[in-house]
């Protein structure tokens, strides 16, 4: 039959998006995500689309969340924010090395 492992005689991986962090990596180490994409595939194993997506929400947004940052990115923009806040009202300094200046050498 001609379909048969179409993918391997064409070179492509249609799974691959699927899960990414699984597939085999660089020097043989595990992917940085690849436990959280483990425990997500594992939740939602055999419960169907609809109850993995109620029962498996926190799995699937620590996955998110290790594989975008955006938690983390909201984060930092809020810290930068506060500190910009503070220089303005005149109640932090930043340290030299903080503005771009070199440090004065002996």
């Amino acid at each position: 039959m001609p379909f048969w492992d179409l993918q391997r005689q064409l070179g492509i991986d249609v799974d691959r998006w699927m899960v990414r962090q699984s597939m085999p990596q660089p020097y043989g180490r595990a992917a940085a995500c690849h436990a959280f994409e483990r425990e997500w595939v594992e939740c939602g194993h055999g419960l169907g689309q609809t109850r993995a997506r109620r029962e498996c929400q926190p799995e699937y947004e620590d996955f998110m969340e290790c594989m975008h940052r955006t938690k983390l990115a909201v984060r930092l923009r809020t810290i930068l924010d506060q500190r910009e806040k503070l220089i303005k009202e005149g109640k932090y300094t930043p340290p030299d090395y903080h503005k771009g200046k070199e440090e004065s050498r002996p």
